[in-house]
């Protein structure tokens, strides 16, 4: 048998909402249509946010406390929430889906960088797609630094995929004079790495807590890890596919 490509996908709250106030099944739908297209010849990882997307559907917190812990609260509601919508569409697809809560401090330790890469190794080849997604409750560096970009690119440098897709709400980089201009200009492959931080627009989405610097620090990880990163308009419905038929403008990072 051929040896499948392994393709770790971040999923961004703007993203699996399409930049509304609620989780888009159809967003999850179309995501799991292409793992399913692709399946042959691909196996997924996915890290996806939107846990604390999904619970402010559904209820409004108050706290005398610091804002972090309303955040935690509402990840702690919504996780489950969220996984559930994941397996319930995955299910329909043929897919099996199992989750994975990590922490930044989980690669910090050897034993534990061992534990996250035999386990996600074992799911992987009977044929289940780990989602995975910061253990919010008890770790903040999610909610405050990065929308998942970074929890992503260790990811994917701890398990060595092949490639590395993070999925946001435009079509890959712009260069930072057409944004000025007011015509967004997509770089559409990048080899000098220090040339496309001149290039980044610091700002922030709307339902993440990323944008896109921390995308740019994510790439930073993959590519010592030598693993190429693309970055693609995932609110366009097919964008994966689209992407790697070259019918789509991205970013790609080699």
């Amino acid at each position: 048998m051929q040896k499948k490509k392994r393709i770790l996908l971040k999923v961004g709250s703007n993203t699996l909402t399409k930049e509304t106030d609620n989780i888009s099944r159809g967003k999850i739908e179309d995501i799991a249509n292409q793992i399913a297209q692709l399946q042959d010849t691909c196996e997924f990882i996915i890290v996806s946010s939107g846990a604390i997307a999904v619970a402010k559907q559904f209820v409004k917190l108050e706290s005398k406390r610091k804002p972090i812990f309303v955040k935690q609260a509402l990840a702690s509601i919504g996780q489950p929430h969220l996984i559930r919508i994941y397996q319930e569409i995955f299910r329909e697809y043929g897919l099996l889906s199992s989750q994975c809560l990590l922490s930044y401090s989980d690669f910090e330790k050897k034993e534990s960088r061992t534990n996250i890469m035999n386990t996600v190794n074992v799911l992987v080849n009977n044929n289940y797609i780990p989602i995975i997604n910061e253990n919010d409750t008890v770790a903040t560096d999610e909610i405050k630094f990065g929308d998942n970009d970074k929890l992503a690119a260790l990811t994917a440098s701890l398990l060595d995929v092949d490639l590395c897709v993070i999925a946001t709400n435009t079509n890959g980089i712009y260069t930072k004079a057409s944004i000025e201009n007011g015509t967004p200009e997509t770089i559409g492959l990048v080899e000098d790495f220090e040339a496309l931080r001149t290039e980044v627009v610091s700002s922030k989405s709307s339902h993440g807590s990323g944008g896109m610097q921390s995308k740019i620090e994510a790439a930073e990880v993959t590519k010592k890890a030598n693993i190429e990163t693309w970055i693609v308009n995932g609110l366009e419905d097919n964008f994966l596919v689209n992407a790697i038929e070259d019918k789509v403008s991205f970013t790609k990072i080699k």
